[in-house]
């Protein structure tokens, strides 16, 4: 199965996998609940600013091809939208995880997708995540692909093939100098606070994204 999605067809299918795990209560989505979840500010890169036109072509498209659609047997008024990638592609809960946030965040390193994935599953450790990243890549076709490591970083990123091959596109990350002392702890612990105070921001954003929904 040849799979080519554009970045909108991208948004809606990792938003959908998303709440799926996140909200399971509120899953399937309405229009206007998805249309929220594509633009959220947390969890989200790049953020989008798309508006229900974006959506329903989205909608259309996916369920041409078989990946999303209008929810099955569903008791409601309102015509909620489900993803049908399970049907496709049978994914065990740690695929599910990782191919959600790539799908949602772009390429990113094994130890960023542990972290970010938390909500949708935990892994033990990073040996475990990469062993699930392997699984998407040996599938037919690969799902997943590992990228080139750029200079400066010490991790290689992975990144998602639904819309087609993918480079490393980003300017390489500049390895920061650190003095012969411990110029170089200091600059590990900025880091680590300069992410945890990303984190905390992220998940405020998220609750202040998941009330909205319901407004």
């Amino acid at each position: 199965m040849n799979i080519l999605l554009n970045e909108i067809e991208i948004r809606v299918l990792g938003a959908l996998l998303e709440k799926e795990t996140t909200t399971p209560d509120y899953y399937p989505l309405s229009l206007n609940a998805l249309l929220n979840a594509c633009n959220q500010k947390s969890n989200r890169e790049p953020v989008m600013d798309l508006d229900e036109g974006a959506i329903r072509n989205a909608l259309d498209t996916l369920q041409q091809k078989n990946l999303a659609g209008p929810a099955k047997g569903a008791d409601s008024r309102v015509t909620k939208y489900e993803h049908r990638l399970q049907e496709i592609f049978n994914f065990d809960r740690r695929e599910a995880a990782l191919l959600c946030v790539l799908l949602l965040r772009g390429p990113q390193t094994p130890g960023e997708l542990r972290g970010r994935t938390e909500r949708m599953y935990r892994f033990e450790d990073l040996d475990q995540a990469q062993s699930a990243l392997q699984q998407l890549m040996r599938r037919e076709p690969p799902l997943v692909k590992l990228l080139p490591r750029q200079p400066g970083t010490k991790e290689a990123r992975y990144a998602h093939l639904f819309s087609g091959d993918v480079e490393a596109w980003e300017p390489p990350t500049p390895t920061p100098v650190a003095s012969p002392s411990d110029g170089g702890r200091i600059t590990q612990l900025e880091e680590e606070i300069a992410n945890l105070k990303r984190e905390v921001a992220e998940l405020k954003q998220q609750m202040a994204d998941f009330r909205k929904q319901f407004e």
